[in-house]
């Protein structure tokens, strides 16, 4: 399935299946026709599927610079040029960007705000967008699906801080995150927290959704806050032994 789509009375939200398991989005502010597409992944999934809606781009925003999340920029912008939007941190590993945004900073599409966080761990520079009115916040591969990103550059002590910092958003913020990695992911988090119901019932849930070939991004801030062990951490070291345990599953 190369997409799948979320409808509100405000916002289209469209997730986009690339390469072997990233996921880019596409965030449609209904007031205004704008449309942001977060990460960039590889062009021609997500071309055909701009195409496919007669949408153009308004702004590309870039979570962090791995080049899985931003090597289809240069292709894209040829067809579909639109203003970078990424962090000033990362800035020298980002292709150009038009605006450089840091910690706490807010902007619109069209009608819709947008809050910076910096949220470095998986890397130092890493920042989530979250868009209250869309209910939305796009974390790549800092909080994900049931998990958090490999700390590439980052300390466990960073990670914990950037989880702490998204940990007290809405139950229905829809979490955008960077990979299709949920099934993998649930059964490392059974081997922590085995007792957890809503886990063991949340686990059954992905392997009928993988097993009908469907996303299970993005997935609900409330399921994260009752299942993900790493949103569930009591403290920085605890954090660090469960990402030691991962990092070695």
């Amino acid at each position: 399935m190369p997409s799948e789509t979320i409808e509100t009375d405000s916002h289209t939200l469209v997730t986009i299946a690339c390469l072997s398991d990233n996921y880019a989005f596409l965030l449609q502010d209904k007031a205004t026709g704008k449309v942001a597409l977060i990460d960039v992944p590889e062009a021609a999934p997500i071309a055909s599927e701009l195409s496919a809606r007669g949408w153009t781009l308004s702004q590309i925003w870039l979570t962090h610079h791995h080049p899985d999340h931003i090597q289809g920029v240069a292709e894209l912008t040829e067809q579909y040029p639109a203003p970078l939007y990424g962090a000033a941190a990362d800035a020298h590993r980002l292709p150009n960007l038009d605006t450089a945004l840091i910690d706490g900073d807010t902007f619109a599409l069209g009608e819709t705000p947008v809050h910076v966080i910096d949220v470095s761990g998986h890397t130092l520079g890493h920042i989530a967008l979250y868009t209250p009115t869309a209910k939305a916040a796009f974390t790549a591969d800092s909080l994900m699906a049931l998990g958090c990103g490999r700390l590439f550059e980052g300390t466990p002590a960073q990670m914990y801080e950037s989880l702490a910092k998204m940990a007290n958003w809405p139950d229905d913020t829809l979490i955008c995150s960077g990979h299709e990695y949920t099934a993998s992911n649930a059964k490392f988090a059974l081997t922590v927290d085995p007792d957890n119901m809503a886990l063991r019932t949340r686990a059954r849930d992905i392997d009928k959704a993988r097993a009908a070939d469907r996303f299970t991004v993005p997935s609900l801030m409330s399921l994260e806050r009752a299942t993900n062990p790493f949103l569930r951490a009591k403290n920085s070291d605890h954090f660090a032994e469960i990402r030691a345990q991962k990092d070695r599953f």
